[in-house]
């Protein structure tokens, strides 16, 4: 009798022994990305509450998520509240934008486990891509059960920063810096906050962290000229300004930015490339870039180029006033004939009666009818 039992446990040692051996292989051929191969001996076991789990993730490995969540769900059949899968489920349905599904799931884990903040911040992100106004509560949830949470941190202070709540926006994230001070996107949420405060100066301290951190985006150096433009300190402006269009060359409203910036900073000479630049790769209309060039022109004296420009803006849009009024002003200083000036001036007097140009146009018509006299006299 006691040599049977000992056959017997020694048969039973061998079969698992062998199970555990084709298991290892399974895992070892998953591991190597042989997903297909893996499947295959994960399937030949026959021991599906062992594999259900694996053969999910092979299938997710090939790029097969209706096989992956079927073999999910049989797994969950057995073990409906396996926490662990229940959250790749979910996972697998988000990625699949099966939202209202994942957020099911999502809800489940709660109720299995309330106190998990990281159920509430993945309940949140499924609410927000449903468009739920109650994500902001799981998100508070997360928060309220383990105030490191950068995630939902970043998600709370983001939400204030869209509602322009900058005391809010500043506690949140001040709250998460404490914990993890080269939070990027906490970093750059303080940056904004600053920024759409107007508080150019503090905004520049933040924007230049993310720039020490690697973070050199277009989104921060276009933020960044603005910030040293508004200081009055082009130099630096036009440096970010340029760095901008390094990531992004074909940008004409960052070409168009950068001309003006030469501009204020007195280089006509950039300003006119620049904005040329930024005429050339534009489709839409372009009187006010036209215009600016016309100023430009007029600045370095190049008033036949500068009556070209304007001429364009008001073909661009023949009801921009401001085109034509400085049109007629670049051509009362190229023309020498008093009566076409004069007329110029007439004209716009007739086409636009309301201007708020007025004023100057009245006196230049006045101080023209005087230098006339005097000629004739």
């Amino acid at each position: 009798m006691i040599r049977s039992v000992l056959v017997v446990i020694v048969l039973f040692g061998f079969k698992v022994e062998a199970q555990t051996s084709a298991l290892s292989k399974g895992d070892s051929l998953y591991v190597r990305g042989n997903y297909s191969k893996a499947i295959k001996a994960y399937q030949d076991l026959r021991m599906p509450a062992l594999t259900q789990v694996k053969i999910a993730k092979a299938y997710i490995g090939l790029g097969n998520y209706d096989k992956a969540l079927e073999h999910y769900e049989q797994h969950l059949v057995v073990r409906p509240k396996d926490e662990l899968v229940l959250m790749e489920y979910a996972k697998l349905l988000s990625k699949m934008k099966k939202y209202t599904l994942a957020s099911e799931v999502l809800h489940q884990l709660i109720d299995i486990d309330y106190k998990n903040p990281n159920y509430h911040y993945e309940a949140g992100v499924l609410l927000e891509r449903l468009k739920d106004s109650t994500a902001q509560n799981r998100f508070y949830a997360a928060y309220q059960l383990d105030n490191t949470h950068q995630k939902a941190i970043f998600k709370m202070a983001k939400k204030h920063l869209s509602r322009r709540n900058y005391a809010q926006v500043d506690y949140y994230a001040d709250k998460g810096l404490a914990v993890y001070a080269n939070n990027k996107e906490l970093i750059s949420l303080k940056a904004q906050n600053y920024f759409w405060q107007e508080d150019y100066k503090e905004a520049i301290l933040w924007f230049e962290k993310l720039v020490a951190l690697h973070e050199s985006s277009l989104f921060v150096h276009e933020k960044l000229s603005v910030c040293y433009a508004r200081l009055y300190d082009f130099e630096k402006a036009i440096v970010h300004c340029k760095i901008a269009l390094d990531i992004e060359p074909n940008n004409a409203s960052n070409l168009y930015v950068l001309g003006q910036l030469y501009e204020r900073n007195d280089d006509f000479k950039n300003a006119e490339k620049y904005i040329l630049a930024a005429i050339t790769l534009s489709d839409i209309p372009m009187d006010k870039e036209y215009m600016q060039l016309g100023y430009v022109y007029n600045l370095q004296k190049k008033y036949k180029e500068a009556i070209e420009a304007y001429t364009i803006a008001t073909k661009e849009n023949p009801e921009n006033e401001n085109a034509l009024f400085f049109l007629i002003l670049s051509k009362d200083r190229y023309y020498k004939d008093i009566d076409t000036r004069l007329k110029l001036y007439e004209q716009f007097k007739k086409k636009f009666p309301k201007s708020k140009m007025m004023a100057i146009v009245d006196k230049r018509i006045s101080e023209l009818k005087e230098e006339k006299f005097l000629k004739t006299d």
